[in-house]
């Protein structure tokens, strides 16, 4: 029976050496998903439908954004209701740009009932659409059951963020849930917040007090594995 894999990693570039690892060891490209918060603009230029022009990719842009395009299918750029611009790859993608329109090129599908049909639980899909809206990559995985351990092992190489004690600090300064009608985080709002779960201190002091201690201390997580259908 099939199962979905998921792991919320902090920065592009962690999430971009996950795939790259799963791919290395022979998982399909078919069946690997990376949906990024894209609010800097910085990736979803060299998107279109999919393709990359290498005409358009510098040798260190390519070194940086080649590997996942290298890697992954069906590569698009999406406009998620609370989130903003990501570009999206995989089945994963496939769903969430399944409503784009021709002149908008937004996608009006929900991120979270898009994960609630890959087997996430809505309560937990709610934490990593918000681990997304706030600039954080997700990486998931369709697998046979006899191989999800082996992804999850993968995955768990790279430090994926722990979604509890995340989704335990946002809850904790008032966060309840994934609002789609939320205006999405800006450049800098992502900037802060990465600040914060590094322990770094630029921007991070114009959070306030109970934003940045929520996050002292923060540890990696685990890849979770979701029975599909």
């Amino acid at each position: 029976m099939a199962r979905t894999i998921v792991a919320l990693y902090d920065d592009f570039d962690t999430a971009q050496r996950a795939v790259q690892d799963l791919v290395d060891a022979g998982f399909a490209r078919t069946d690997i998903s990376l949906v990024a918060n894209d609010a800097s603009g910085e990736y979803r230029r060299y998107a279109d439908d999919g393709m990359v022009d290498d005409d358009d990719v510098t040798a260190g842009e390519g070194a940086g954004f080649g590997a996942v395009v290298g890697t992954l299918v069906g590569l698009g750029v999406a406009l998620i209701p609370g989130i903003g611009p990501v570009i999206a790859a995989g089945p994963l993608a496939a769903a969430l740009l399944a409503g784009i329109g021709a002149a908008a090129g937004a996608a009006t599908g929900g991120i979270v009932a898009s994960l609630v049909d890959f087997g996430v639980p809505e309560e937990e899909a709610h934490v990593y659409a918000e681990g997304l809206r706030r600039g954080s990559t997700l990486v998931s995985v369709v697998a046979e059951e006899t191989h999800a351990a082996r992804v999850e092992d993968i995955l768990n190489r790279h430090n994926p963020t722990d979604v509890d004690q995340r989704a335990t600090a946002w809850r904790e300064t008032g966060w309840q849930s994934f609002d789609y009608e939320a205006a999405p985080y800006a450049e800098t709002d992502i900037r802060r917040e990465r600040d914060v779960y590094t322990g770094t201190t630029t921007g991070a002091s114009d959070l306030p007090i109970s934003d940045r201690d929520e996050y002292t201390g923060t540890t990696a997580g685990r890849a979770r594995t979701y029975r599909r259908g």
